[in-house]
């Protein structure tokens, strides 16, 4: 339609405008402007563009530009092989493109390890959710929730999983392959919740493994409860020091390389957590307190996920036989709402399989589930835990009321699994 035709449509004058920075790019693909070229024009393509018209112009003696001209508005990437990066700009009216998705796709066809993008809304009319990226992030068949990102502090691909950080209504959050796994708002809930419990119920607490947990929250609160030693271990170093580095809570970056030189009472391991706790029981290592957290139990039969293992009877038996006398294994056990409880009804059979007293809490203030496990019965865990509130000088969402309601099985849980 041109600016002469009649309408009655409504005109809306609103765009969104992706400024990034691509990293860790081969310098002889960014030296050929016809392979640039061909990457820009698919990643266009992939995000819903109309492209008009490519030109590409390579400079004397390296570097490369390439401009697209759209239906929406432009493209452009501008190339330094000498440097491995690249400046891409994408800018498209309305809502039928996403110039981040188009972004995102070029990162991955150009072999990017480093993908940081900045999203700017332009004009007037956007929809509330429209003023930034957008993150559907899955719950459960046949829903999702979406999450509007104001600003994107990094977002790359790591050895293990997609990872960004971003400013939301919560704050500074963390999401791994589509799904958030913390926000500046609700973390410390979540930690606790995970935590707290199981560092209640350990006779003593002078040693702790955490599997997973990549901000570091955990570590610093056994800490904080007295724990000389702790011993966090996570396969993915990317993410670790990302999070350190951009996150407002957790490791701050120079404890974070304290930890990794072993320098305090928390000794960073990168490694496989499978792996790992094979490798302590054959050295006779023993913890009073074993935390495992890691994103929600992939349930596709062919899901690559490297984490699923970990939620397993055999996993858990490894972590029991790394076990104090007196000590617990405690697990992010799923989720209790009705629409997405089977990671707590699986894990809540594999706790009872492997250990003779399991305590749950079920967070009244978080989405999540925990469970603890100790090998050894005793009579009443509640009440055990209750008893040793003090180990912990601060709490914020936990009190004895709160493990008391926390305790307790959703009805639909306790009816299938007694």
């Amino acid at each position: 339609m041109t600016s002469t035709e009649a309408t009655t449509e409504p005109v809306t004058f609103a765009g969104r405008h992706v400024l990034a920075e691509l990293r860790g790019v081969d310098p002889a693909v960014l030296g050929d402007e016809q392979q640039v070229a061909g990457a820009l024009r698919r990643a266009l393509d992939a995000g819903g563009a109309t492209v008009l018209d490519v030109v590409a112009h390579r400079f004397q003696p390296q570097g490369t530009t390439v401009l697209a001209l759209l239906a929406e508005s432009h493209a452009s990437v501008h190339a330094y092989p000498e440097a491995s990066a690249a400046f891409v700009d994408v800018f498209t009216c309305g809502i039928q493109a996403d110039p981040e998705h188009v972004v995102d796709t070029l990162g991955r066809e150009l072999g990017a390890t480093d993908v940081r993008a900045q999203v700017v809304a332009r004009g007037a009319g956007l929809a509330p959710a429209a003023g930034g990226r957008e993150v559907d992030e899955p719950l459960a068949a046949g829903m999702r929730r979406r999450w509007r990102l104001d600003e994107v502090l990094w977002r790359g691909r790591t050895e293990w999983q997609d990872m960004m950080v971003a400013r939301t209504a919560q704050g500074v959050s963390l999401f791994c392959d589509g799904e958030r796994q913390s926000t500046e708002a609700s973390q410390l809930v979540y930690h606790e919740a995970l935590a707290v419990p199981p560092m209640l119920l350990a006779d003593e607490l002078r040693s702790v493994l955490v599997v997973g947990s990549s901000e570091g929250v955990v570590s610093q609160l056994a800490v904080a409860a007295g724990a000389a030693r702790v011993d966090h271990v996570d396969i993915d170093t990317e993410c670790v020091r990302r999070c350190a580095e951009l996150l407002p809570y957790g490791y701050s970056p120079d404890e974070l390389a304290a930890a990794e030189r072993g320098d305090g009472p928390v000794r960073m391991h990168y490694a496989d957590g499978w792996q790992f706790l094979a490798d302590a029981a054959a050295r006779g290592d023993r913890w009073d307190v074993v935390i495992v957290d890691l994103p929600d139990e992939p349930v596709e039969i062919a899901d690559p996920a490297q984490h699923a293992r970990l939620y397993g009877v055999e996993f858990l038996r490894r972590c029991a036989e790394v076990l104090a006398p007196g000590g617990v294994v405690c697990s992010q056990a799923g989720c209790p709402t009705l629409w997405r409880h089977d990671t707590l009804a699986r894990m809540t059979r594999r706790f009872d399989d492997v250990f003779a007293t399991v305590l749950p809490y079920c967070s009244d203030e978080h989405e999540w589930a925990y469970l603890t496990g100790r090998p050894d019965p005793v009579d009443d865990p509640l009440g055990l835990a209750v008893s040793r509130l003090d180990r912990f000088p601060v709490l914020t969402s936990i009190d004895a009321d709160a493990l008391r309601r926390g305790a307790i099985l959703p009805f639909a849980l306790r009816a299938g699994v007694s």
